[in-house]
């Protein structure tokens, strides 16, 4: 899902020399509600730990941008989900289900807490980043889901023109009956079009709520 599961994308990521001899400041705020260098530093590093992985390098500019632009996105997404009565406690299994994955990932438990210490969270913060993202997941679902369904036709118009293709670039043998797929097909088309619903309501929430950006 857009802005929660997406990893940053890092290509030739060059560090930010000034970062280290710079004190922490605000980069953006939200209504008044600073975020810092250091959030953004740290998100950057918390989406490869999620996968089991150590970042590359330290951030350079543009992967802080995107790491910023995703706190902005979020603080509001969980504005909303504050509004909506969406409650930490109601995201507790998914989180500590998140978790397990998580520590599946680094293979022992020695290594998930060498890599938790890495990344300067308690094993309580990150289980709060974790019911927050799936608070998100499911105001998303919530809010969106049901202006976001799809035609019969274009389900059919999917199956024959990408799916099709691409399973048959895969060398995977003859592609499976629409029948038997087309719950996934309709999901695919499902989560597009909330994507792109998505990044609408963003767009009109950020014109609604004084969101400001400064240099780093």
């Amino acid at each position: 899902m857009l802005l929660v599961a997406a990893i940053l994308a890092i290509a030739g990521c060059r560090a930010l020399a000034a970062q280290r001899k710079t004190v922490n400041r605000v980069i953006a705020s939200v209504d008044g509600t600073a975020i810092t260098l250091s959030d953004a530093a740290r998100a950057y590093r918390f989406e490869f730990w999620l996968e089991g992985k150590s970042p590359p390098d330290a951030p350079d500019a543009a992967a802080l941008t995107l790491a910023r632009d995703r706190l902005i996105d979020q603080t509001l997404l969980l504005r909303e989900a504050d509004a909506e009565n969406i409650t930490v406690e109601d995201s507790g299994q998914a989180a500590t289900e998140a978790l397990a994955e998580v520590r599946k990932k680094f293979g022992d438990e020695e290594a998930f807490q060498l890599a938790l210490r890495a990344l300067h969270m308690t094993e309580e913060q990150v289980t709060g980043r974790l019911r927050d993202r799936d608070r998100i997941l499911r105001l998303i679902d919530r809010r969106l889901r049901p202006s976001a369904q799809v035609e019969q036709s274009e389900i059919e118009a999917y199956y024959r023109n990408i799916f099709v293709p691409d399973y048959a670039r895969r060398g995977e043998g003859p592609a499976p009956a629409l029948g038997e797929v087309e719950s996934q097909v309709r999901e695919i088309l499902v989560q597009k079009r909330m994507n792109e619903l998505l990044e609408a309501w963003l767009s009109n929430l950020k014109s609604n709520h004084r969101v400001k950006l400064y240099s780093f």
